[in-house]
């Protein structure tokens, strides 16, 4: 039997999933790959079979043989990970592969892999998410966590809102950078971590 004031599971479930979550951060979140990561991890493998059969048929070394055959199987476990293309850039031969359009290609991917999901983004679909669970939970309590996750959602977007702002005024006044700073310095621990990390996803 629940207590007066005791939260149901489900609502204690919801709230440990949001705690876990916002502990764990964004940084190992990543997008689904791209059309041009895909494109790029097929013509690494293409690349990497076109350069086994060249040490083979060039009489290249055998370390330099081993280790293009190494690397034209490890290319596989690329390729299967990021999943086939929809299209298949020209490979058929050393200087296909060599062309300007698939060097453009691996820096295309390269800075595509770099990109994460913005962690403001991520916490304001978690958010979403906790209110439509709390939503179907329905109840007293599903309502109360509705209203609270709600209100979450509004604080931390204000909160987005005013470091920005802040770190507008800093750039377009330098001089008063200074007194800004001190203006600040009494700042929690906890408070200047969270202005912190803020900074660096805006």
């Amino acid at each position: 039997m629940m207590k007066k004031n005791e939260l149901p599971k489900s609502t204690r479930l919801v709230g440990c999933i949001f705690i876990c979550l916002f502990s764990a951060g964004c940084d190992s979140l990543r997008f689904a790959p791209m059309e041009a990561q895909k494109q790029n991890a097929w013509l690494h493998n293409r690349t990497t079979t076109i350069a086994a059969d060249t040490s083979k048929t060039e009489n290249a070394s055998e370390q330099l043989q081993a280790l293009t055959q190494l690397s034209e199987l490890q290319s596989r476990a690329f390729s299967s990970y990021f999943g086939l293309p929809k299209e298949f850039p020209r490979s058929e031969t050393a200087e296909d592969v060599l062309a300007e359009s698939n060097r453009q290609l691996a820096r295309t991917a390269l800075q595509q892999g770099a990109e994460r999901p913005d962690a403001w983004e991520v916490a304001d679909s978690m958010l979403e998410l906790g209110i439509g669970i709390c939503a179907l939970l329905g109840g007293v309590y599903g309502s109360r966590a509705v209203g609270f996750l709600r209100q979450t959602k509004t604080n931390s977007k204000a909160l987005k809102e005013i470091i920005t702002g802040n770190e507008l005024f800093k750039k377009q006044n330098a001089s008063s950078a200074s007194v800004f700073k001190q203006a600040h310095q009494n700042q929690s621990p906890q408070t200047r971590q969270i202005v912190a990390e803020t900074k660096v996803n805006t």
